[in-house]
């Protein structure tokens, strides 16, 4: 199977009009038709209300609106942190004081904490290197916290452009991911050490539509170990 050039820099993949896509979902609400709740199959509200100074991470956050609308429900305490490679495009009313909006690349940055709840709603799908990210993830939750992401087994490839979803899925369940193949979520509980379990080589933007129906990429790695295990 040809391989297609591969963009290996985050930077340069992040400029290309699948990540830069303008028609992709950002302004998803905290609960009803087109929001959160729906598309992670619970109400992060119910699971954070109640818990001392509860904590939210949500990655490739969009417009923030589901952040913008806990916080005005969450005790004076809560943390919550958006992150976005565009940021809130149109943020309306000031920024509520429990919310940081980050402006940044997933793919390079990390927190400072740890989070109760950490989301990715749709937004693994434009990442190059998925299973790096869902990896750090995995260590900036609490010990009892939940990590949870949409995730497409086909948009893993070898570097010789053959499937390699169902070895990247074995390899999430064995560190202790969930994978649910009929809402296409992977969860995983408390926090992980874990590492990549493949080299990542790089990304194709034009691998095409995926379950979603809209344009997203395509991740290549070899089965070589990581620079960590050398």
């Amino acid at each position: 199977m040809p391989k297609p050039p591969l963009i290996s820099a985050s930077d340069e993949l992040e400029r290309s009009s699948v990540v830069a896509n303008n028609s992709m979902n950002r302004e998803r609400g905290l609960t009803g038709v087109n929001s959160y709740a729906r598309e992670l199959g619970f109400d992060p509200l119910a699971r954070l209300a109640g818990r001392p100074a509860p904590s939210w991470l949500d990655l490739c956050s969009g417009e923030g609106r589901a952040l913008r609308e806990a916080a005005g429900a969450l005790s004076s305490d809560a943390v919550l942190t958006a992150v976005d490679l565009v940021g809130p495009l149109a943020p309306g009313a000031p920024t509520p004081p429990v919310l940081e909006e980050i402006v940044a690349s997933v793919s390079s940055w990390a927190p400072s904490r740890t989070y109760d709840l950490i989301t990715c709603v749709h937004g693994l799908h434009y990442i190059g290197d998925q299973l790096g990210l869902l990896c750090r993830a995995a260590s900036w939750l609490t010990p009892d916290g939940l990590f949870i992401t949409h995730f497409d087994p086909d948009s893993v490839r070898w570097a010789d452009g053959s499937p390699a979803g169902r070895a990247a899925l074995s390899a999430l369940r064995a560190a202790g991911f969930r994978y649910s193949s009929r809402h296409h979520r992977l969860t995983l509980d408390g926090a992980r050490d874990i590492r990549p379990p493949f080299r990542y080589v790089g990304a194709d933007p034009a691998a095409g539509p995926n379950y979603t129906g809209q344009p997203a990429v395509g991740s290549y790695y070899s089965q070589e170990p990581t620079d960590q295990d050398t």
